[in-house]
């Protein structure tokens, strides 16, 4: 450990910023909640859990603008992608 240091070129704020088109934010979420999205992290192998939280929740918003058409657009899809496998 040094007796003095030089913070002369230091700077205020996150060691991490924040991705462009982030936004850090607090939200309180229910236990149950976080722990069902922690283990699917798990499962999964790894991750972020707040990204598969962002996911949910982009879905949820798609899915409520969307169509029957594009719904079933993307059934169809994700079914021919699972068969590819």
């Amino acid at each position: 450990m040094e007796a003095e240091y030089d913070f002369s070129q230091g700077k205020r704020g996150a060691v991490d910023s924040a991705a462009s088109g982030k936004t850090c934010l607090t939200i309180r979420l229910d236990d149950d909640v976080l722990v069902w999205f922690r283990e699917q992290v798990h499962l999964a192998g790894g991750g972020n859990y707040q990204t598969l939280i962002n996911e949910a929740l982009r879905q949820h918003i798609q899915a409520r603008h969307s169509t029957l058409e594009d719904t079933l657009r993307r059934v169809v899809r994700e079914e021919l992608e699972r068969i590819e496998r």
